[in-house]
């Protein structure tokens, strides 16, 4: 039995709009093409993002088990030390989720799932939402409510805080949702030979 058939992968969601609807047509591409197991961990914020922009049907019927940020402790981090994860995905990541990890802050479901993850030598992928330099007019167009579109300009503190992330063991941050199917079917391609 591979890696892949004991273990799954842990999908962390912050709450960001940005990109939201196209990383969880990542998820449901795993589910449809039957690659790896999937747990999907929502942060406070993400649970009500998600009913914002009418997504919660399709997360619903994307099939993945779904954990909630409700307990003070971050109950469901106790997976990690079960050796339940191969890898975990963190996207969208809000710059508040960015800027915690980058500095070891571990208060919430989705900090403490990273960490745990280092600790446990899990590899980690991350989806900055703000990555783009804000040079002179340049911006980042994001999805708000109802389908609407808005200019976004990454804040220098932002960027700041992804280049120190990215320096993180086993963490890759990617900036793109191309670069983040690529990483995923990258570290399943690896997990699958191991």
């Amino acid at each position: 039995m591979s890696i892949l058939q004991k273990q799954r992968l842990a999908w962390a969601i912050t709450g960001s709009g940005h990109y939201l609807r196209e990383c969880l047509d990542v998820l449901q591409a795993l589910k449809n093409q039957d690659l790896t197991p999937v747990d999907v961990f929502l942060s406070k914020a993400a649970a009500e993002i998600i009913k914002q922009y009418g997504f919660q049907a399709q997360l619903d019927a994307s099939g993945h088990r779904i954990f909630q940020d409700k307990t003070a402790s971050s109950i469901p981090v106790e997976f990690f030390y079960q050796g339940q994860y191969h890898t975990l995905v963190i996207a969208p990541a809000t710059s508040n989720t960015v800027a915690k990890m980058a500095y070891g802050f571990s208060d919430s479901l989705v900090t403490n799932l990273y960490a745990q993850a280092g600790k446990t030598r899990v590899a980690s992928i991350v989806f900055a939402c703000d990555t783009v330099p804000a040079l002179g007019n340049a911006f980042i167009e994001s999805e708000a409510p109802r389908e609407n579109i808005v200019k976004v300009f990454p804040r220098q503190i932002d960027l700041e805080n992804v280049a120190k992330l990215s320096q993180f063991e086993l963490t890759r941050v990617v900036d793109s949702i191309d670069t983040l199917e690529a990483s995923i079917h990258q570290r399943l391609n690896a997990v699958s030979i191991k």
